[in-house]
């Protein structure tokens, strides 16, 4: 039985040294220069980094991995898995407008891992020299060009002796409501969450023998839980293929996914809900036509709140591409629970569950709660009373609590908020309990999540979430973005706390944004019975969000009070 993922992939290399583990398309198109590397050679480049590792006593201590994307990124990881060095995935700089913040970034995750060794590309570590004047504690730390390590450092490389307890990395939050922490992962961790991953998205071996071991297509960044967890390792664990590109030649193109998917037929390929509404954006009649979607059986769609009209549309859209419905896959998790907590049903359409009928969106179609699916085996998931600690009703509202061996030992060196997010207790369970901080019900065992605890906003001794209030705002216009808005509140003085709604609108609908700003508050008033304290309309990709594309409500919010919001015109005042 393999004790980690390196025993796995020392196993492939030996059993199917020649089988292609990971494809890179170096531009992002299907059809141009690609980059392959057979499981024989990821091992022996693997373990070529381990080595090297260990020959400098670096067993122990933590590797910050910047690399940009590519098929170096994976030789890094894993290599320090081999090496019993911890690893942590960071955020290349790249880029005026993302430099400063990723540069900041980076100095936290350097200072807080208290990383020894920096693993990169020779362009990447080329480049620390110019990083040095905005941080200094790079002078105290190696670094280190993976692609100058020889192959021939693989013959010196030792069994680390690895147990499942022993720390594989740090994953570092994409902090939607705090600074990100770095979440404890461990081998044992590793695998329960790939063996979760593997039955929930049935990768059986019938399943993979029928796409010719093709498995998963990705953009997603590899230094994010989902671009990681998901189409890198679970690719190593089952010993299948995986077609990866950059998530900028994404970006750049969304179709170059779709694309991707219709040449290579993988069983699995996803992301987050925006990225299913770029593709619709930039869907037309002709791209339909050229496509052949008919092999993709798990579209998942996680990380951020799934909406019921991005389901309809990309069914209906894509459906002539041969695009099942039942392909769709809402699926819900988190870093503190490696990654996957709960995923649809395969060959199952989406659970919708329409809007009450005495709610805000009442009769709406698209503002039907989304199903999450159900727990993997060997997880608990309850719904708990935050306050009073207790597990409430089937259909109540209440916080996410997981417990199960996915979960993580806890936040790198922070004893206080490990005890008070891992160390949670329900009578009538033996378990000890994750907090996840996320709002939701069970439903016939189905969760569905409803929002984050600390966005929730209070008015007048009523809750709303903010959820609720943004989807009624984009739906009173369409030059309002999916997805792009974030609502939360202010102290208005001797009102209390008011609502303010932030909304990313078309830039050809600027002339427009009195009206619009009329629309959100006649759409918020008439279904949630609140008066909006202010609308400001913004530019497009100015409202903070995650690296996982979550809405960052409390960076918008002092955005909002510092009066540096990306204003699209004057806002539509009160």
């Amino acid at each position: 039985m393999a004790r980690s993922l390196v025993d796995l992939l020392t196993a492939h290399a030996s059993q199917q040294p020649d089988r292609t583990a990971y494809r890179y398309l170096v531009t992002g198109d299907s059809d141009a220069e690609t980059q392959e590397i057979s499981y024989g050679r990821l091992a022996h480049r693997s373990l070529a980094v381990a080595a090297w590792l260990q020959e400098r006593g670096l067993a122990g201590s933590r590797a910050l991995l910047l690399f940009p994307a590519g098929l170096d990124f994976v030789s890094a990881f894993l290599g320090c898995l081999a090496a019993d060095v911890v690893a942590v995935p960071g955020v290349l700089p790249q880029g005026r407008s993302q430099n400063h913040r990723a540069l900041i970034r980076m100095k936290r995750l350097i200072a807080d891992a208290d990383a020894g060794v920096i693993l990169g590309t020779r362009d990447v570590i080329g480049a620390l020299e110019t990083w040095k004047e905005t941080l200094p504690e790079l002078d105290t730390v190696i670094g280190v060009a993976t692609d100058d390590i020889p192959d021939e450092a693989a013959g010196s490389w030792r069994e680390p002796g690895l147990t499942g307890d022993s720390v594989a990395l740090l994953q570092y939050t994409s902090g939607s409501t705090v600074a990100p922490r770095g979440v404890v992962i461990t081998h044992a961790n590793l695998l329960d969450n790939e063996r979760i991953i593997t039955e929930r998205m049935g990768h059986t071996p019938d399943a993979l023998a029928e796409h010719d071991h093709e498995l998963f297509v990705s953009w997603l960044p590899a230094y994010h839980d989902m671009g990681l967890i998901l189409p890198i390792l679970n690719t190593l664990y089952l010993g299948a293929t995986a077609t990866l590109f950059s998530p900028l030649h994404f970006l750049q193109r969304p179709e170059r996914w779709l694309t991707a998917i219709s040449r290579y037929r993988p069983h699995t390929s996803g992301g987050p809900n925006f990225a299913y509404e770029l593709c619709l954006k930039h869907a037309t009649a002709d791209l339909v036509d050229s496509l052949d979607l008919s092999a993709w059986k798990v579209a998942f769609n996680g990380a951020e709140p799934v909406r019921a009209a991005t389901l309809r549309r990309f069914a209906e859209t894509f459906a002539p591409a041969g695009l099942r419905r039942e392909a769709l896959y809402p699926c819900y998790g988190l870093a503190e629970a490696t990654l996957m907590v709960t995923g649809n049903a395969v060959d199952t359409p989406p659970t919708l569950l329409q809007a009450d009928a005495s709610g805000p969106h009442a009769g709406t179609a698209d503002a039907a709660a989304v199903g999450c699916g159900r727990a993997g085996t060997g997880l608990t998931v309850a719904i708990a009373d935050p306050e009073r600690r207790e597990e409430k009703a089937e259909g109540e509202t209440g916080e996410i609590w997981i417990a199960g061996a996915s979960v993580a030992k806890g936040y790198w060196r922070n004893a206080l908020a490990t005890r008070e997010t891992f160390r949670a207790t329900l009578p009538g369970h033996e378990d000890r309990f994750l907090r996840t901080g996320d709002l939701g019900f069970l439903r016939g065992g189905e969760l569905f999540v409803t929002g984050r605890v600390k966005d929730l906003l209070i008015i007048d001794g009523r809750n709303h979430y903010p959820q609720d209030l943004e989807l009624s705002a984009e739906l009173s216009h369409p030059a309002l973005r999916p997805g792009c808005t974030a609502a939360f509140s202010v102290d208005a003085g001797v009102e209390g706390e008011q609502p303010v709604l932030v909304a990313e609108v078309a830039p050809e609908a600027a002339a427009d944004s009195e009206t619009i700003g009329n629309l959100i508050r006649g759409a918020i008033g008439e279904a949630h019975g609140l008066s909006v304290h202010e609308v400001v309309l913004v530019h497009p990709g100015t409202i903070p969000k995650t690296s996982s594309g979550k809405i960052q409500r409390r960076a918008t919010r002092a955005a909002y009070l510092d009066g540096t919001l990306s204003a699209v015109g004057a806002p539509a005042a009160r």
